[in-house]
């Protein structure tokens, strides 16, 4: 009995021998290397930022009206053409003064009657042969005559509509022979160099910004040309529905590519410069229990060799500008950051970096269409 225990239990041993073996080996050859996640990368470093308060705003003309008739006539010249520049008090439209001059003359020659009258009964006044109210009444008269004088001529010369000042004269609808009402709109005049831009600042940003200080504005349809310009104004009232003021900056405009109306963007440099570690935002992490960033590290590997692992390191982020972040702890400058592909990445894992679509590290990002 004893024999044939030790034989079974021989043969036992033998079946989990060739067992083991054979499992051993399927194991070995399914121990195949997973090939190196393809991340993109790129060396933290530092950068001088320049804080800023941005905003959208509308670009408004320094001196703009809507040139407007005051009497009512018929247009007889034009005296300027759509998109002209024009003088101060140049001469835009006439109108038909023709019988508003023949009144003048009318007026005009009442008034030399009255003041010779006036001249004779001084005259006779001296040898008292006529009193001194007759005088009177005759300077009275006299004054009146030239008021009602000086009012016509003041009639006459609004037949003659001016530029009220310098500037850049649109489009008109006006035609020669055409009645004008009083109030009507002949043409818009605006004056370009300067010019302002009007944008909203929240409340919590209204300390930051002062008169005096630089603002640079951006507009769609010029793309890479920047206008400089300062603060100039700051309204006194908060709008009661956005909590934002109305901020004000004259922006010099000597090529008058900026026009009144235009949408453009105003940066506000507001503090001295700051010296910040620098990465873009997507290498960042953000969970519930910290921020973190992945760092590509060279190791050995079993061969020897050396290859690219991911570590994951806890940060802590500051401000942000565009496309970066600025990184206070947990980087250093010249560490391999992984800036994508970090969701496929725990630590330790094998990293291939590949440039080609890096994503953007841009302090002022514009709207890309491809």
């Amino acid at each position: 009995m004893i024999i044939m225990i030790a034989v079974v239990l021989i043969i036992v041993a033998i079946i989990a021998g060739v067992k083991y073996t054979q499992i051993s080996k399927l194991i070995a050859q399914s121990k195949v290397p997973q090939p190196p996640s393809v991340v993109t990368a790129m060396k933290a470093q530092f950068a001088d930022w320049q804080p800023s308060v941005s905003a959208v705003g509308s670009m408004k003309a320094v001196r703009g009206v809507d040139v407007t008739t005051e009497v009512g006539g018929i247009v007889r010249t034009i005296g300027f053409k759509p998109g002209q520049e024009v003088a101060a008090q140049a001469l835009l439209v006439q109108l038909n003064a023709d019988s508003d001059v023949a009144q003048l003359h009318s007026l005009e020659a009442t008034a030399d009657l009255a003041a010779t009258v006036l001249k004779r009964d001084k005259a006779q006044l001296a040898v008292h042969a006529v009193s001194q109210a007759q005088v009177d009444a005759d300077d009275a008269d006299l004054k009146a005559k030239l008021a009602a004088a000086e009012q016509q001529r003041a009639l006459v010369a609004k037949k003659s509509i001016r530029a009220p000042f310098a500037g850049r004269i649109g489009i008109t609808g006006v035609n020669p022979g055409q009645y004008l009402n009083p109030g009507d709109k002949i043409a818009t005049l605006q004056t370009f160099d300067p010019i302002y831009i009007d944008f909203n600042v929240p409340q919590t940003q209204l300390q930051a910004i002062a008169i005096g200080q630089p603002v640079t504005v951006t507009a769609d349809g010029l793309p890479k040309q920047t206008f400089t310009g300062q603060v100039t104004s700051i309204d006194t009232k908060f709008d009661q529905t956005t909590r934002n003021v109305t901020v004000e900056a004259t922006i010099g405009n000597s090529a008058q590519r900026l026009v009144p109306g235009m949408f453009a963007r105003a940066s506000v440099e507001s503090g001295a410069k700051q010296h910040y570690l620098t990465v873009p935002q997507t290498s960042v992490t953000y969970n519930p229990y910290g921020t973190t960033v992945f760092i590509a590290t060279t190791t050995k590997n079993d061969k020897g060799e050396d290859v690219l692992t991911a570590q994951q390191t806890f940060i802590e982020t500051g401000p942000t500008r565009g496309d970066q972040v600025a990184i206070l702890s947990g980087v250093k400058e010249g560490d391999m950051v992984i800036t994508s592909g970090q969701m496929k990445l725990k630590n330790g894992s094998s990293v291939k970096v590949d440039n080609s679509a890096a994503p953007l590290n841009d302090a002022a990002p514009t709207p890309q269409e491809k």
